[in-house]
């Protein structure tokens, strides 16, 4: 098995143990549950590396997701295990043509894909799938809505000569359509050993708001939590729009994020958010699955979740990796707790006495001009900021790179002064653009 002492971990834990030991099987098909932040990704990566040949230059496997950040996501993990395979995510909100063209030039091993976007390269021919052994779905329950039936049905259509199917997810799906063979699935089941051992690291709160507009009281209940990271949960784009605005004026420091953004301003908020220039994200269920986000603290419902599912994946946005978290739900006076809701609750004592206050946040993001296509690296940039700008390595933390830019997030005390040193240097050779991301 590969090493994985430079991610961070020492072993496999016993759910991803199941997996290796199952999915390394030729012809088996696995469907793995297991809650958020216990290693899904890793847990299906290991095994297909036994499955795939470097000196094969087709695709071998399609990972199918249903949102662009867990492509994202996906593809970041597979890389960080730094293997000679070949790995390409593909997703609406780019070009088809500059994807089409990645295609051509990388010639992946792994294919990871939203299923409106793999469909569109099948149709236009930009990619042969004649070579898939393995196909995963990631967020299977997700994938399998009706909403990508038609695209999921396609895919698999096009993928018959895959000899395994693995389908993952924190949720059980409760009907899985008929060109997928579930009855030949071997089924690892953590949900229930696990649920316990969750429960135990999180604490559950009623907020009560006097008011059928429950803005004011999120905004108190927001000042009492101060900087630790929050994510609020509402259920449509609009109320996201119309929270987040409400919270910025009355000074919190918020990013927004759901699917009606275009992608650069979503990928802007999750680094403002991660990097902890902001510590408090406004979002859709689309913020539920698929992000890398380790140390959310709190989670927030601001509307009280209309299923089930999206209340579990909501909640594991937070005590993650044996972390621990607080979850809360705004209840209006004429609300009630849905019935699928069984977590004991405590009443959160929210201190409506004093004015909401919201301190500057320890971190600040700073954006850089250049990026990966420039041969710009995360040490690269560590460097030019400790040696040119005088940063201390703790002034310095999480590094995001992408083609043509990155950002970094820097300690905020003395961040001009500092940043004025760096506009009269050269990063690699390179004049760039430094500036902190507003």
């Amino acid at each position: 098995m590969i090493n994985l002492s430079h991610l961070g971990i020492d072993a496999l834990n016993e759910m991803q143990e199941a997996m290796y030991a199952t999915a390394i099987r030729r012809d088996t098909d696995v469907l793995l549950l297991s809650p958020t932040g216990t290693g899904k990704t890793l847990a299906f990566l290991l095994p297909l590396l036994t499955h795939l040949e470097v000196e094969n230059p087709q695709v071998q496997a399609v990972v199918i997701t249903p949102t662009r950040e867990l492509a994202q996501q996906i593809e970041m993990v597979f890389k960080s295990l730094k293997t000679s395979f070949r790995v390409l995510s593909c997703y609406g909100g780019r070009s088809t043509h500059m994807e089409h063209k990645l295609l051509n030039e990388i010639a992946p091993h792994i294919l990871i894909a939203t299923p409106g976007r793999l469909k569109d390269h099948i149709e236009k021919e930009n990619l042969s799938l004649y070579g898939v052994k393995v196909r995963i779905i990631d967020e299977f329950d997700k994938c399998l809505e009706l909403g990508f039936e038609e695209e999921m049905q396609f895919v698999f259509s096009a993928t018959t000569s895959a000899y395994a199917t693995y389908l993952l997810s924190a949720t059980d799906c409760a009907e899985v359509p008929g060109y997928i063979n579930i009855e030949r699935s071997v089924r690892l089941d953590f949900l229930p050993q696990t649920a316990d051992h969750l429960e135990e690291r999180i604490r559950y709160y009623e907020v009560k708001s006097p008011q059928k507009d429950k803005l004011e009281t999120l905004l108190a209940l927001l000042s009492d939590l101060g900087t630790e990271q929050s994510m609020v949960f509402v259920n449509h784009r609009e109320s996201a729009e119309r929270v987040y605005q409400y919270l910025k004026k009355k000074g919190a420091h918020v990013a927004l994020f759901h699917g009606g953004l275009d992608q650069d301003l979503r990928e802007k908020a999750l680094y403002k958010f991660s990097g902890g220039s902001v510590v408090t994200l406004i979002t859709t269920d689309l913020g539920a699955r698929g992000l890398d986000l380790p140390d959310i603290k709190h989670i927030v419902h601001y509307h009280l979740p209309l299923q089930k599912d999206a209340y579990i994946h909501r909640n594991g946005r937070t005590a993650r990796w044996e972390n621990t978290g607080n979850v809360y739900l705004l209840l209006a006076p004429e609300e009630t707790l849905p019935n699928y809701i069984e977590n004991a609750m405590d009443t959160f004592p929210l201190n409506r006495e004093e004015t909401p206050h919201f301190p500057l946040p320890v971190w600040c993001s700073v954006y850089i001009g250049r990026g990966k296509k420039d041969k710009i690296s995360k040490g690269d940039i560590a460097g030019f900021f400790m040696k040119k700008g005088n940063f201390s390595p703790e002034d310095l933390g999480r590094i995001d790179v992408r083609d043509r830019y990155a950002y970094i997030a820097v300690k905020r005390k003395g961040i001009d002064k500092r940043l004025a040193l760096l506009q009269k240097e050269k990063l690699k050779g390179q004049k760039v653009l430094i500036e902190k991301s507003l």
